[in-house]
């Protein structure tokens, strides 16, 4: 069971923050941190290995049968391996370039409004709370665990439909 949720974790992990990375190389100083649906998407995607280890599990391990809590213990702990790996993954990609992501996400931001018409007051403290952001974003501290929440939760949904949906043994049924 732990290769299982090392492998599929791994995996999932390694899926989604590459899509992450290319988002971002492929679009040469743009924004693709605006397009949340793009992002979540990729989640998912890579999350799906949460599916695949779980009727992995059921049908290697447990001969086609698994009840929804050990279903979802698998989940969690696929998403809690893939939430890691994207963590330590992204801290990776972050020192190769130099810590430069915050500083270019604040300045593309900053441009964004500015074009949409922002001024004044509203812009000052726009830029003001960005800078803030930026200074919390620099303590890794702060900025891993915030790493990890933007893709567990996600995870802890992949698992929950998985446990449901994995738990009959009709689903998917293990091939003979």
């Amino acid at each position: 069971m732990q290769r299982t949720i090392l492998i599929h974790g791994l995996t999932s992990g390694a899926i989604i923050i590459l899509g992450m990375i290319a988002t971002i190389v492929l679009s040469k100083g743009g924004a693709p941190h605006s397009n949340v649906w793009l992002g979540y998407l990729i989640m998912l995607i890579g999350l799906s290995s949460i599916l695949l280890a779980v009727k992995s599990h059921r049908d290697k391990a447990l001969g086609g049968v698994i009840k929804f809590w050990p279903a979802l213990l698998v989940g969690l702990a696929v998403a809690l391996v893939a939430g890691i790996a994207y963590v330590l993954i992204w801290e990776v990609y972050l020192a190769l370039t130099n810590y430069t992501f915050m500083e270019q996400y604040v300045a593309s931001t900053l441009a964004q409004k500015k074009a949409a018409g922002l001024s004044g007051a509203e812009y000052a403290k726009l830029a003001s709370n960005l800078e803030a952001m930026k200074r919390s974003y620099a303590n890794p501290l702060l900025r891993m665990p915030i790493t990890f929440t933007e893709i567990f939760p996600v995870g802890v949904l992949v698992a929950l439909v998985s446990a449901a949906l994995v738990r009959n043994p009709k689903f998917l049924p293990a091939r003979a």
